[in-house]
């Protein structure tokens, strides 16, 4: 490392006999970093999409009980009227 007091500037050597290697080096912990931001995007994007099938799984859900519903609703008032019609006609 060299040192120049009167300017105040610094200026660091490498510390490996190939500046391609700590470069290289450098980039790899860069990589790294970035493959598990990406993995925790990613996890984080699954973890979403289930949660909306789950949403999607019950909307199918309510709307099954709510066709349901309205067929005995139907039912039943087919029913009120055969036994209002044998109470008239008795």
């Amino acid at each position: 490392m060299s040192l120049q007091i009167a300017n105040n500037n610094y200026t660091t050597a490498s510390t490996s006999l190939n500046p391609y290697i700590t470069r290289r080096l450098n980039n790899m912990d860069e990589a790294k970093a970035f493959k598990k931001k990406r993995n925790d995007w990613t996890r984080l994007y699954y973890k979403m999409l289930k949660g909306i099938e789950a949403m999607i799984n019950i909307q199918k859900q309510v709307w099954d009980m709510m066709k349901i519903a309205g067929e005995i609703n139907t039912t039943i008032t087919e029913i009120e009227q055969t036994i209002l019609q044998a109470s008239i006609n008795n």
